[in-house]
């Protein structure tokens, strides 16, 4: 099976081992919240108080209250009930405040993972699938939200009940209490060794759960790939063993969970059964009064209860720990591109002059690669530059340096003078505006996705924009014109249209250096002569670097840069390069002499 099949996830045993005080990287998001933290502890001592209260009120009713004729008869049962409104009271404390900060911490955390991961480097998202950061704010965040909003206290509750319930034990029977000592090895020892188990398999279920979502999410990105090629059938196979697969790991931890309660609730309750026919021949004997053996036996039922309840605790504390460890993970992950400690400013007013000094690049996904090789162009302001060559000759990646996604290895980069090293990558990206071969649209309406450009701009700069791109014509003709949902990705717009939001959008935000990546090659004659059009006047006056496949659109660049290899190999106007041969007489040659279909 591919790594793709496989979501390029190890096997949970080959994972470091989560372990629960991974739990305590939790405690800084807790911490804001500190004086619900202490109400909802003290709503559990008062809880827990109150469960080994009745036990107490339990002996005196067995002992003194089955007599009618004792004056105390009513006020016994007047306690009773008491102490049971307290244990309500306190629970609903309990459950109010742990359930608010359970939710309010996974928002927390939440919005801190998305905060940082749409921060992080481009080259971050090269190695990492879209669905296995998704899984870790829903699936794993959820887990967190159950143990802090649920599973903690309930462990804090259960371990005071344990350790209230044993003193008790003690004080009402030595005897008895030390014969279910000996008892609490046995429970241990499987708690230790399932727990461990458990622990691995929590981890490697979860990521199981990851590489579902990831294949999920990347099959139905390409949905229409899938169907174009009749790839539905392996799309579902593939799916279903992925799914089947993370299905065996959840059992192997389903059962080696339920083996580990069910152990510890055999022996626990077996040792209460045990006691209980010792106390019942002491009180036969009159070593013991019935009300010291109903307490007895309740708080040996709470104590075994809490050893229980802590065994299952455990393993949701386990799980919770893994998706801890994730979710930390991906939070210590640090960008590699970062604004230096004293930035420093680029002047005013912005020119667009662009300069690459013998830059070398190589992405991190394929090192050893060079994507530049020695590269060094200079463009003035105002400049048109287009830039040409065969797929892989580095012209995205001359986009993707000026746009500071990633740093050159060797050699500078400069915008206005400014070496972007020594910028704010904020502060460089304000001045640049990009129209990709495929925009994005989001699933807003039209004011929405224009404004993106500059989210302070008005609507009649948005109108403005949106005329000078060409795009005002379709948008009237929207149901609800500027206010119609465009769908998920514009799904309800056409290629052309969407084109013309992304230079609209470009338009508002009136940058000095324009950046056109493929802009017209995948629209038809029609759609290429509109967009082309609206971008003109968006073209004029500033600096701007395009590039074609498509020569025709290049012809009245004022200078075009061939490169091959991540080398500029020419450059000149269309004419003079014609003249010299070389690689872009072999290209234009293939596109204007035999036809667009022997380009391809």
């Amino acid at each position: 099976m591919s790594q793709r099949e496989q979501g390029q996830i190890p096997d949970g045993d080959e994972r470091p081992r989560s372990n629960v005080a991974a739990l305590k990287g939790m405690v800084r998001f807790v911490r804001p919240y500190g004086w619900r933290v202490a109400a909802a502890l003290i709503a559990l001592i008062f809880a827990a108080g109150a469960v080994l209260a009745i036990g107490q009120a339990l002996r005196r009713v067995v002992d003194l209250g089955f007599n009618a004729d004792d004056p105390m008869l009513d006020f016994y049962f007047l306690a009773l009930f008491g102490i049971v409104a307290l244990l309500a009271a306190a629970t609903f404390g309990r459950f109010y405040f742990v359930s608010w900060i359970g939710e309010r911490v996974a928002a927390d955390v939440r919005s801190e993972v998305y905060q940082h991961v749409i921060g992080l480097s481009p080259e971050f998202f090269e190695v990492t699938k879209t669905g296995e950061i998704l899984s870790r704010l829903t699936t794993d965040i959820t887990l967190i939200e159950t143990v802090i909003g649920s599973s903690v206290s309930m462990a804090l509750r259960n371990v005071l009940i344990f350790i209230g319930g044993t003193v008790l034990l003690i004080i009402t029977s030595p005897k008895l209490a030390g014969l279910m000592a000996v008892i609490v090895p046995v429970v241990v020892l499987p708690l230790i060794v399932f727990g461990r188990r458990v622990r691995r398999l929590s981890r490697a279920s979860q990521d199981r759960v990851a590489a579902v979502g990831a294949y999920a999410g990347e099959s139905i990105d390409a949905v229409r790939t899938v169907q174009a090629f009749n790839h539905e059938a392996i799309e579902r196979r593939r799916f279903g063993s992925i799914v089947e697969e993370a299905f065996r790991t959840a059992i192997r931890r389903v059962t080696v969970r339920g083996w580990l309660t069910a152990l510890v609730i055999l022996l626990v309750f077996g040792a209460v059964d045990a006691v209980l026919w010792v106390g019942a021949r002491d009180v036969g004997a009159g070593d013991m009064t019935g009300g010291e053996l109903a307490a007895f036996v309740f708080y040996a039922i709470m104590v075994a209860g809490a050893v229980g309840a802590l065994a299952e605790i455990y393993g949701d504390l386990q799980r919770a720990a893994g998706a801890t460890e994730r979710l930390l993970e991906l939070l210590e992950t640090k960008p590699t591109i970062v604004a230096p400690t004293a930035p420093e400013a680029l002047p005013e007013p912005a020119r667009g002059a662009i300069s690459f000094a013998n830059v070398t690049f190589q992405y991190p996904s394929r090192p050893g690669v060079s994507a530049l090789s020695e590269f060094s162009l200079e463009v003035e302001p105002g400049e048109r530059i287009a830039l040409v060559g065969p797929s892989g000759a580095g012209k995205t990646t001359v986009f993707q340096l000026l746009l500071r996604f990633y740093d050159p290895e060797s050699g500078s980069v400069r915008l206005d003078g400014v070496e972007l090293t020594s910028a704010r990558p904020g502060d460089v990206r304000s001045r640049i505006g990009l129209v990709s071969q495929d925009p994005v649209v989001f699933g807003a309406d039209v004011w929405e996705n224009i404004r993106y450009g500059r989210p302070e701009a008005s609507d009649d700069e948005v109108r403005a924009a949106a005329e000078a791109a060409a795009a005002s014509e379709f948008v009237e003709r929207l149901p609800e014109g500027f206010d119609s949902y465009l769908g998920e990705r514009g799904a309800t717009l056409s290629g052309g249209q969407r084109q013309r939001i992304a230079i609209a959008r470009a338009i508002l935000r009136n940058p000095a250096v324009l950046l056109l990546d493929e802009a017209t090659s995948a629209l038809d004659a029609e759609s290429e002569r509109v967009v082309q059009k609206a971008l003109e006047p968006l073209m004029a006056g500033r600096t701007t670097l395009v590039i074609a496949h498509r020569l025709a659109t290049v012809l009245g660049a004022d200078r075009i840069v061939v490169l091959d290899q991540g080398r500029i190999v020419a450059s000149g106007k269309h004419d003079e390069l014609m003249a010299e041969g070389g690689l872009y007489a072999h290209l234009a040659g293939l596109q204007f002499d035999r036809g667009p279909l022997a380009a391809q």
